[in-house]
Parts: structure tokens; C-alpha cells; sequence
């Protein structure tokens, strides 16, 4: 796969696509796709005060306000996807083109029985998912009661289906980017995904590996999706942004998760546990702070690599190992900041050749997705559909 199209198109201004000129005036897309935008981030911050609930409160049962606060954000999105994918269905039938309808190429569904925009298309699958695994949570505290652990198959499975609907809300946004609200909604999913990806990854904490999964986690997701962002929207400011709103959720997060915590166990009589002390909140202090450092090692890196006249298949490997080294290095003087044992030299060392190694697997990675998001998360006007 050639990845000299998402280097080449950065830093020159964007040819809107037919399927963009067509719903340019259209309030359908932008209302879906910030609806299924605001599910996630509802998701997302269910997520956090549940976890900083079973740190500062303790254990709970399935019926807790955060936990209605996360499926709500699902189903929100869910139902937003599912509308989505009636409204072409039924252009289809219609006789209308469904290019009209931003959100990615129009896929067949069940022999063609429904017509659905690829990004509405996961966001929706990702929401049922949600759903089904939301039943195998409640029967597995049926079966053994108050939730002890945050990896238990069940959380595991509602982490991979929320995760499949925060990235068909990037491609939704990423199939209109030649808007001013799809490229908005591109440098607002992204944080989300960021924020949100690395968790999946704690499913792997039993094994005996010699670097933490969700520190790996980390570097991947927010190298490559900083990376394909950038390539995807075709701006050189896009990283920066990215990070700089990563930051603003980051704080977003770190005010609301402890608060929303003690206020509901105050309303439910609960006591805090006597050992808290003053630890930062447990979601957010793990976001990596120093983004913004990355962020501009990316960008000073596609610069030079446009410069400089480097492949397209070479550069965003770079690009992303400076970009992971930055993350690997920021992320043990992170943990000593918030209060952890200050890193050695040899855990520094490690976390950089770690942050090189991933982030260049990460370029590589969000290179080959710009170029899907780019060419195919669009339908072509000239194909009646």
C-alpha cells in the first residue's frame, strides 16, 4: 500500500470530496456525528468515575449512576448510528443516492438489506456489542457479586465494544473532513480514543511481561493516533491540537472523576475508604502529560521529512519513533511527578528504546490507516447507488 498520499497532501489546502459537496449544506451529518461523538465522551467519563469510585468508595453492584452514565453513552451513540443507517437504507430503496450521507462508504448489510455508512456502520456494531456484553456483566454479578477488579472478561469485552464506537466516530468525522466540523470532529474523537484505547490493554496484565501493557498501550495509540490524524486531516497544526485537547479532557477529568465519586457516596451514605491519602485520580493520571512535546517532535519531523524529500514509506516510521521516544521517556518521569518512586537511569533507557521501538511500529500503522481513511471512508458521486 502506497503511503505517499497522506504525506504528500499535508500543509496544501484540501479538494472537498463529492460525497462532502453533496452534504455540505446538509444538517443531517454534523447532528449524527456529534451525537455519536457526545455517546463516547458520555462513555468515557462513566468510565472514569466508575473506576475512581472503586478506588476512593470501593466495590459496587451493576445499578450505580456511573454505570448508567456509561451505557447511556452507548446507547446514545447507538441509536444515533442506527438512524443513520435507516436514513440511507431508505434513500437506497428510494432511489436516491447515498452519497448524500457523510460518514464514510455506504456498505452492504446483510445481502443489502440495509445500506450503512461504514462509520456509522461500527459505531452502531460497537453499541451492540456494548449491549450484549452489558448482559454478561450483569450475570456475572449475579454470579459472584460486587466488582472487584477492573479486568474481568465482561469489562474487557464492554472496553473493546466502546472502543469499536469511539473509531467509528473517527471515521465518520474523517469522511467529512473537507468541512470545518468534520475536521473539528476529528481533532475531538481522537483525544477520546486516546484516552480511552490503552485500557483495553490491561487485559494482558497477568502475563510475565518485562513492560507494563498498558504503558505500551499508551505509546501505540497516541503516537499512531496522532500520526493518522495528521496525515488523515492534512494540516501540519493537527497534532498540536490534538494534544492540546487531549490536555483540556485530561483536566476535564481530573476535576470531575474524584468529585462525581464522593458526591455520590455522600447521596448513598457510603464512607470513603481510610486510606486514600492524596493520590491523583486514577483514569486521568494516566493520560500522558507531555503530548504536547510529542506532538511538535511529529510535526518538526514531518516537516523535515517534507523538506528533506524522505519516502512516504519510510517517514512516518520516523516520525512516529521520535514521537513514541518522547511518550516513553514523559511517561516514567509522569508516574514520579504524581507521586511514584523517582525512575533510574536503566528504566529510562528502557522506557525510550520501548517508546522507539512501538512508535516506529506506530507510524507505520497510522500512515496505511490515513491512506483507508482518506480513499475509502468516501464514496464517489459518479456511482449510483
Amino acid at each position: 500500500m502506497d503511503t505517499a498520499l497522506p504525506l504528500t497532501g499535508v500543509g496544501s489546502a484540501p479538494r472537498p470530496s463529492p460525497a462532502v459537496r453533496v452534504s455540505r449544506d446538509s444538517r443531517t451529518g454534523p447532528i449524527a456525528a456529534n451525537t455519536v461523538l457526545a455517546g463516547t465522551m458520555t462513555s468515557l467519563f462513566g468510565l472514569s468515575w466508575d473506576i475512581q469510585w472503586h478506588v476512593d468508595v470501593g466495590p459496587d453492584t451493576f445499578f450505580t449512576l456511573s454505570h448508567l452514565m456509561l451505557y447511556s453513552g452507548s446507547a446514545l451513540a447507538g441509536i444515533a448510528s442506527l438512524t443513520m443507517v435507516l436514513i440511507a437504507t431508505a434513500a437506497q430503496r428510494a432511489g436516491r443516492s447515498v452519497d448524500q450521507f457523510p460518514g464514510g462508504k455506504p456498505v452492504r448489510v446483510f445481502g443489502g438489506v440495509f445500506r450503512a455508512p461504514l462509520g456509522y456502520l461500527i459505531a452502531g456494531t460497537g453499541a451492540a456489542l456494548f449491549l450484549l456484553f452489558g448482559l454478561l456483566d450483569l450475570w456475572w454479578h449475579s454470579l459472584y457479586g460486587f466488582d472487584a477488579v477492573l479486568d474481568s472478561p465482561p469489562h474487557i469485552g464492554l472496553f473493546l465494544s466502546i472502543s469499536f464506537t469511539m473509531v467509528g466516530s473517527v471515521i465518520v468525522f474523517a469522511a467529512a473532513r473537507d468541512t470545518r466540523w468534520g475536521r473539528a470532529g476529528v481533532i475531538l474523537s481522537i483525544p477520546v480514543l486516546i484516552t480511552f484505547s490503552p485500557i483495553t490493554t490491561k487485559a494482558f496484565d497477568a502475563l510475565p511481561l518485562p513492560v507494563e501493557p498498558d504503558l505500551v498501550g499508551n505509546i501505540l495509540f497516541s503516537t499512531l493516533l496522532l500520526i493518522m490524524g495528521t496525515l488523515t486531516i492534512g494540516r501540519w497544526s493537527t497534532a498540536l491540537t490534538t494534544a492540546a485537547t487531549l490536555g483540556a479532557l485530561q483536566i476535564l477529568l481530573w476535576w470531575f472523576s474524584p468529585w462525581a465519586a464522593h458526591v455520590y457516596a455522600d447521596a448513598s451514605g457510603l464512607p470513603l475508604r481510610d486510606n486514600l491519602g492524596h493520590n491523583p485520580p486514577e483514569l486521568p493520571s494516566e493520560i500522558p502529560v507531555f503530548m504536547l512535546l510529542a506532538a511538535a517532535a511529529i510535526t518538526a519531523l514531518l516537516r523535515l521529512s517534507r523538506k528533506r524529500g524522505w519516502s512516504g514509506r519510510i517517514a512516518p516510521q520516523i516520525m512516529g519513533a521520535g514521537g513514541g521516544a518522547v511518550i516513553g521517556l514523559s511517561l516514567p518521569v509522569q508516574s514520579a511527578l504524581f507521586g511514584e518512586t523517582g525512575p533510574t537511569a536503566a528504566e529510562l533507557l528502557t522506557m525510550t528504546a520501548v517508546g522507539l521501538v512501538t512508535g516506529a511500529l506506530a507510524g507505520y500503522l497510522a500512515a496505511r490507516l490515513a491512506v483507508l481513511l482518506r480513499e475509502h471512508s468516501t464514496a464517489p458521486a459518479t456511482k449510483g447507488r
